[in-house]
């Protein structure tokens, strides 16, 4: 199909007057607010199930029969190098997912059964490695279909995505949770690859009329397979557009247009479901490299795009979003995730930060949350989902009163945001079995990632927070209570330590406040100002000094000073460890070994907040 040269202003555009700074992991973006990001899948080489393989990448959703159903990836060690499986596992809120179980699993290849590969390259046994761009499908019957691609690499020069692949796997999943046979729906038949020489059934033996049918609807969808273009190529009659489009993702305009999305910043508008394109080129303002592009229409009749909007490849960070009203004109851009895991385990093109973010294509189900999820894998060794609330936004107007023993899940759902590693988890749930009171629970045993829970509050130079806290004294379970600007910096921070002390991280370091004691509930005041760049602390009434100044006639509130300058205030964050530092754009790609000891427990430590409020400070409490 050919195309006709690049028309600029029909395509999306970002018009955006943030730019990410890639030397911080949040981007110095504004963050948007009710945001949950959850871990699905925690690679662990001394499991003894599926997660025992440290490579886990490309994860696809679709939401179907009331559950999640997440697809990905999975490799012993490297990308590209076999052998290699699909797994999957499903969930029922999109929070707690069930053990991965192999979709598809490894497949053979004996010595010298390459068609059209140097046999040279292929004078061992070895298997083929998974490579998809698409991973679900539901045709007109509602039917779920799961699909993945056979690529091989029987040299390090080849990719599975070079054509000479094997082919393009089947199986239908059940409503009942079980699944159908495995079948071939497409061979890379150019490539040498025949039903002769392949192993799996095709999709027309099976004995199911209706499975063939929706195969045949599948094959039939010229936006669907569009997504094949990597592993199939031009020789494909199948696929409309040809040439170096990677990683296809679409959304539908209200005027029946369809925008398409690629790598490197490629974009293209299709008027009749993808079977031609024009106009179709670069979006400059697109700032993004070789991570995914996705985009969405969200439940509240607006746009999305999300992506790490960075030009560097090999560090990618912070998963960021923009919204438009037309789907073609969008705005700033805010931070999604700006938290960027360690990487615990070596291996080859391993990429830093949040990669291949896909969320949940047209067609393929809606969950009843209007909420927008996507996932995408961190560091290329963990699997990730992050919900994202409708209407999306990065302000809170109003001030803050939670009290989580009376909060609902959908408040806390809408106004906090949280990072939840599956060793680190942060959720409303009851204090303890003995008391249902709810609080919000922090849990960290952890040895690298943290958990971390923010809320938003109207913007300002000055602030009074209240926290009620309690926490069980642990191993070396740590939470530091922050205030943020809109951008990130910190210039406010205390710290429940290790040792059972509260303390205040100020201009001049640490210095102690009060042993606290483990369950008991303190309350913590906080009083900033911006204008003045310092704070005032207040624990269980009773005032915390540090300097002074005289007044004339009176010595001003103890007070301490700002660890960083800030114009504004609008953000409470608690958190378990020190906010990641590495990796930095300076880290090499491909370290030679594993953190020590990846797969241990960290320190144990349960912390729970009670209740929460913000406030304009009164004349009373001024700092001036």
């Amino acid at each position: 199909m050919k195309t006709k040269p690049n028309n600029e202003a029909d395509l999306p555009q970002v018009h955006s007057e943030s730019i990410a700074n890639i030397e911080l992991h949040h981007g110095e973006l504004r963050t948007a607010v009710g945001v949950h990001s959850y871990q699905v899948v925690r690679a662990d080489r001394l499991s003894e199930g599926v997660e025992a393989w440290t490579y886990n990448h490309a994860p696809m959703l679709a939401f179907w029969n009331n559950r999640f159903y997440l697809q990905y990836l999975s490799n012993p060690v490297s990308e590209h190098v076999p052998p290699g499986r699909t797994l999957l596992t499903t969930s029922r809120d999109g929070r707690s997912w069930d053990r991965p179980r192999i979709l598809f699993d490894e497949y053979a290849v004996p010595a010298g059964e390459y068609p059209g590969v140097d046999p040279e390259l292929t004078k061992t046994d070895t298997h083929a490695v998974m490579h998809q761009r698409m991973g679900f499908y539901v045709p007109p019957d509602g039917r779920l279909l799961t699909l993945g691609f056979y690529g091989i690499c029987p040299h390090t020069d080849l990719a599975p995505f070079d054509r000479r692949g094997i082919g393009r796997v089947v199986r239908e999943i059940y409503g009942d949770g079980t699944w159908g046979a495995v079948y071939f729906i497409h061979l890379n038949t150019h490539a040498g690859w025949t039903r002769s020489n392949t192993r799996i059934p095709w999709y027309t033996e099976s004995d199911d009329k209706g499975f063939i049918q929706a195969c045949e609807a599948l094959l039939s969808d010229a936006l669907a397979v569009q997504q094949w273009l990597e592993e199939h190529g031009a020789a494909d009659s199948r696929i409309a557009l040809k040439g170096r489009y990677k990683a296809f993702s679409y959304y539908t305009l209200t005027d029946g247009r369809v925008v398409g999305l690629w790598k490197w910043k490629r974009a293209g508008i299709s008027r009749d479901r993808g079977r031609s394109w024009h106009p179709i080129g670069e979006a400059p303002s697109l700032e993004t490299a070789g991570g995914k592009v996705w985009g969405q229409s969200t439940s509240d009749g607006r746009y999305v795009l999300l992506y790490t909007p960075s030009m560097n490849n090999r560090h990618r960070w912070p998963l960021a979003l923009t919204t438009a009203d037309d789907g073609l004109n969008f705005g700033e851009l805010c931070t999604v995730c700006g938290d960027v895991s360690p990487r615990r385990y070596a291996g080859s093109h391993k990429d830093f930060g949040q990669s291949y973010v896909r969320g949940i294509a047209e067609g393929n189900g809606i969950p009843p949350d209007g909420d927008v999820w996507v996932a995408y894998s961190m560091n290329k060794e963990d699997i990730w989902v992050t919900r994202i609330s409708v209407p999306i936004r990065t302000t809170c107007d109003a001030h803050i009163d939670d009290d989580f023993s009376r909060l609902s899940h959908e408040e806390v759902r809408s106004n906090w945001s949280t990072f939840s590693p599956l060793r680190a988890p942060v959720a409303l749930e009851p204090i303890s079995a003995e008391n249902d009171e709810q609080c919000l629970s922090i849990r960290d045993d952890d040895p690298y990632d943290y958990a971390r829970a923010e809320r938003s509050f109207p913007e300002g130079p000055r602030v009074h927070l209240r926290i009620d806290i309690s926490a069980s004294r642990g191993t070396g379970g740590r939470l530091f209570i922050e205030i943020l600007d809109p951008q990130g910096r910190i210039p406010v921070r205390l710290l429940w330590d290790a040792d059972g002390v509260l303390k205040v991280d100020h201009s001049r370091g640490l210095t102690y406040l009060i042993e606290y004691q483990a369950d008991k509930r303190h309350t913590v005041e906080i009083v900033a100002d911006a204008r003045l760049h310092r704070f005032s602390i207040m624990v269980d009434g009773c005032r915390m000094g540090s300097d002074q100044v005289y007044q004339g006639e009176r010595w001003s509130r103890p007070y301490w000073w700002f660890l960083s300058s800030v114009r504004s205030l609008s953000r409470l964050v608690l958190r378990t460890k020190p906010v990641h530092r590495e990796p930095t754009v300076d880290t090499p790609l491909e370290p030679a070994h594993d953190l020590p000891e990846p797969g241990r427990s960290g320190s144990p430590v349960v912390l729970r907040c009670h209740r929460v409020v913000s406030a304009e400070p009164t004349d009373e409490e001024s700092l001036a």
